[in-house]
């Protein structure tokens, strides 16, 4: 296991992070033999939300008693004082813990929840009043926009962000990661499979692996997707491999979609994940939770090329911030219905 210093907070992390938010969909004792496996393995980085469902109890459930073999880090995505205050003291008790390594603002997307959370009144000050109590070790933030997080850094108010970095959206390496370097934050990665689209798994773990981050957090819920995670990270990558990783990462990243869910769909069609898994979906094929995604979500995409009031400007692209052809890219996933046994 490839261990950093976490940028300015001094902490050594491992280069795999556990990510806990599918844990509540596994049975408990399922979940507590996976957690204490990834300790035993040397992860230290545990990362989990408010808003998991029950994850942050699971953990607490499972290897509070480990307490100090992890570096923690939760989120809240309240943006006033109050709710986020509450959410927070509530994720202590959840986790069993009194102390909470790295608080993220969550999910921020949008100038206006920026501008909501940092506020008198708003989220940030309760994660600083908690910090100032030593409840709290250091501050982060969390979003899909990397444009925007370059700008929400510059008074360096966080400690660390977390970000989206696989073959299909490379894009914080273009402004953001330089800059959190420059600064010296924590640099998390996050959705390396893309939410199950990207194989083979090895790639895609090696592909953020082979970047100047810090940590990249992996959803994992059994023993063996542990063994296969430290596994695609055990040996370094050299310049060859980084060199191809970085050319596939190109081609994936070509639909240019950031999930920032600015768009919305008519019809209810997750545009984003469509987006995302197109190219991948040429290319390699999609993993089992990917066709999952397309099986179910069938009869909306199919529905796409009728729906009349789409049909001479559509509804959702002028939504999108970097103007994509969403209509066209979500049309051309129909053919995945017309290969073999998916019809």
């Amino acid at each position: 296991m490839r261990y950093t210093t976490f940028g300015k907070t001094g902490y050594k992390v491992s280069s795999l992070g556990f990510g806990a938010m599918n844990l509540p969909s596994v049975p408990l004792e399922q979940a507590r033999e996976t957690l204490n496996y990834a300790l035993d393995q040397g992860i230290n980085y545990i990362d989990t939300a408010a808003g998991y469902r029950n994850s942050e109890e699971i953990i607490g459930e499972c290897i509070s008693h480990r307490r100090a073999d992890y570096f923690l880090a939760t989120k809240t995505a309240k943006r006033d004082y109050k709710s986020a205050m509450e959410e927070m003291q509530r994720s202590m008790e959840r986790m069993k813990t009194d102390v909470i390594d790295l608080l993220q603002i969550h999910y921020v997307n949008r100038p206006q929840e920026f501008k909501d959370a940092m506020a008198e009144d708003g989220a940030y000050q309760a994660a600083l009043e908690l910090k100032r109590k030593g409840h709290i070790r250091f501050i982060g933030i969390t979003g899909h926009r990397p444009d925007l997080l370059v700008k929400w850094i510059q008074k360096e108010q966080f400690d660390q962000v977390l970000f989206h970095l696989s073959l299909a959206q490379p894009f914080a390496l273009d402004e953001l990661i330089p800059e959190l370097t420059r600064l010296d934050m924590g640099k998390t990665a996050m959705k390396p499979l893309s939410g199950g689209f990207i194989q083979p798994v090895d790639k895609a773990l090696r592909y953020p692996f082979s970047q100047n981050v810090h940590v990249t957090i992996s959803g994992m819920v059994s023993v063996d997707e542990v063994k296969e995670n430290i596994a695609a990270m055990r040996t370094a990558v050299g310049d060859e491999e980084r060199a191809e990783l970085e050319q596939l990462a190109s081609e994936l990243g070509e639909h240019n979609c950031r999930r920032c869910n600015y768009c919305q769909c008519p019809v209810g069609i997750a545009i984003p994940d469509i987006m995302i898994s197109s190219q991948v979906r040429k290319t390699f094929g999609l993993l089992p939770k990917g066709d999952g995604f397309y099986q179910k979500n069938k009869e909306k995409i199919l529905s796409c090329a009728d729906h009349e009031p789409c049909k001479e400007k559509p509804l959702c692209e002028p939504l999108c911030p970097y103007d994509l052809p969403m209509r066209e890219v979500v049309m051309a996933a129909s053919d995945y219905y017309k290969v073999g046994d998916r019809l």
